[in-house]
């Protein structure tokens, strides 16, 4: 019975730690653009005689 008093609080700090860094995330725009990276892998970044664009 006493772990159950040692694990519930840890969980909540966890959940509550999850749910921090989750919020975080959200307001510094790491989900703003979920589909550049997608699509930004399928152009070739060179031009084919080796000059940047």
């Amino acid at each position: 019975m006493t772990v159950l008093a040692v694990l519930i609080p840890v969980a909540l700090l966890l959940g509550l730690l999850g749910s921090v860094a989750f919020l975080w995330s959200l307001r510094q725009g790491q989900f703003d653009d979920l589909d550049g990276a997608a699509h930004r892998i399928l152009f070739d970044d060179e031009r084919p005689g080796g000059t940047k664009p």
